[in-house]
């Protein structure tokens, strides 16, 4: 056998201290999960969050039937972590879902209007990741959003509210566009990022701003409107505003991501909004670059796949140009 990993001696550590403390049994399952938390916090490696459910799984056995409040407060917590193990398929996902199924009936019961809808608004992320899936409906997601909503509102959480708006709004846009209701949901998101927006603030929140600028970026250039070029110079201005929190130095993945939803959006506009048949061999060129900074940076970030898909983007702009120049020439 090799060595225990760090996460693993920091929980065996935590188990010993825990055993050996002149503590209750509620005391010690309380002692488990604030361990399991301080790992899951900032998970650096998967064994992290292993070792976090692990914790929650003991913190659980060691409550009474009667705890049922700290029980559910446990099994909100592990569900958490089970959303957040990186592992191939559903597996995990399904394992917060019955976590949070199991937690949600005695928070509803017993606990703060803040945890159930803390529950409701992890519940939904699961939901919506399984609804990718095809194993869970979008619907339900949207449903325990809205729940959530009633407790986070903006005036009393706006960073909540903005995560959940923002949430919502990639639930909506998530809907196949198969009927005639998907231009009210496309509305409907693009509204959903505007009030997040009008929650946080670039100084006080910058995350989130910075988040909620970006997907509204991407909102507007793909919605179906008859204002697609005033829509697509809109999402421009969001993507700059998102840049200001999103630099090189401080988020290379995310302004990688960034400039090139940027650069797609730039090369869907014409040159000259008033003369938009007249092409745009400028911002084709913008986007080219732009593109070229971003496969840079995500070949440095490890992020092997974006990288190519940029590349490819790259050549496909590359002979859009040839073809206008020689439009231009004839």
């Amino acid at each position: 056998m090799g060595l225990p990993s760090r996460a693993e001696s920091e929980a065996n550590a935590a188990r010993a201290a825990v055993i050996n403390a002149n503590a209750t049994l509620l005391e010690k399952a309380e002692m488990l999960m604030e361990v399991a938390m301080g790992l899951q916090q900032k998970p650096k490696t998967p064994a992290d969050l292993e070792e976090a459910i692990s914790l929650y799984d003991e913190a659980e056995a060691l409550c009474a039937d009667t705890e049922g409040l700290l029980k559910a407060r446990i099994r909100a917590r592990r569900a958490t972590a089970e959303m957040a193990l990186p592992v191939s398929g559903p597996d995990g996902l399904e394992a917060a879902r019955r976590s949070m199924d199991m937690a949600l009936p005695d928070l509803q019961t017993s606990g703060k209007p803040e945890e159930v809808a803390e529950a409701e608004m992890n519940l939904g992320l699961i939901l919506q990741n399984l609804a990718g899936m095809h194993r869970a409906r979008i619907q339900d997601a949207i449903a325990a959003y809205q729940r959530a909503l009633r407790t986070f509102t903006a005036a009393t959480h706006p960073v909540e509210f903005a995560i959940l708006q923002n949430n919502l709004a990639t639930a909506f846009l998530s809907i196949p566009f198969t009927d005639e209701r998907s231009k009210m949901r496309e509305a409907l998101a693009v509204q959903a990022f505007e009030d997040g927006l009008n929650s946080v603030t670039l100084i006080d929140h910058p995350g989130e701003y910075a988040m909620l600028q970006n997907n509204l970026g991407n909102a507007l250039q793909y919605v179906s409107s008859s204002h697609r070029i005033e829509n697509g110079f809109r999402a421009l201005e969001a993507y700059d505003e998102a840049l200001r929190v999103r630099t090189l130095e401080d988020a290379p993945s995310e302004y990688a991501n960034t400039i090139a939803n940027k650069a797609n959006c730039l090369a869907n506009l014409p040159d000259d909004p008033a003369a938009p048949d007249a092409g745009n061999p400028e911002h084709l060129k913008a986007a080219i670059a732009l593109y070229g900074e971003a496969a840079s940076v995500f070949d440095q970030t490890g992020e092997v796949h974006k990288a190519q898909t940029v590349r490819d983007a790259i050549s496909e702009l590359q002979a859009e140009l040839c073809e206008e120049a020689a439009g231009a020439l004839n």
